[in-house]
């Protein structure tokens, strides 16, 4: 995956609007923090969001409003509820 966060200036209310597994068109779009052709790892003003699919493609990108389309076949669209910005070895995690 790509590990060159995008940053969003002003973005929106968020919604979804996925139309026929195809074609996703998300606001209030935070950043980009990582994408390739089968995930998306964004952070919206609800928190993260991880997107799944094949052949997935950024289509449409506004940093102004906070709005991005992703077009490809979406497998799945979860919110990950707790997001580790450091990751801790397994050793440093046993001897805390």
């Amino acid at each position: 995956m790509e590990e060159n966060p995008l940053r969003f200036e002003n973005p929106m209310a968020h919604s979804l609007h996925l139309k026929e597994r195809k074609t996703l068109d998300i606001t209030g779009v935070k950043q980009i923090e990582s994408f390739d052709t089968v995930q998306f790892l964004l952070e919206v003003t609800q928190g993260w969001m991880n997107i799944e699919g094949s052949d997935l493609v950024l289509d449409r990108l506004d940093t102004d409003k906070g709005e991005v389309r992703i077009r490809g076949t979406i497998d799945s669209i979860s919110y990950i509820v707790h997001r580790k910005e450091e990751k801790d070895s397994l050793m440093s995690r046993w001897f805390k």
